[in-house]
């Protein structure tokens, strides 16, 4: 995702924007991956 600050509000803040957009991606990225390991450990395990 690309944002160009010169068509934006001037008092937001971009830099902070994209560090936070870019954590969340990670965080969202690892929540899939734990939730998928553990589905995939209750398959082998409870069956």
């Amino acid at each position: 995702m690309h944002i160009d600050p010169k068509e934006g509000h001037p008092d937001m803040d971009y830099a902070e924007h994209m560090a936070t957009y870019k954590l969340f991606c990670k965080l969202s990225l690892w929540t899939i991956v734990i939730a998928v390991a553990i589905v995939a450990a209750m398959g082998y395990f409870l069956t």
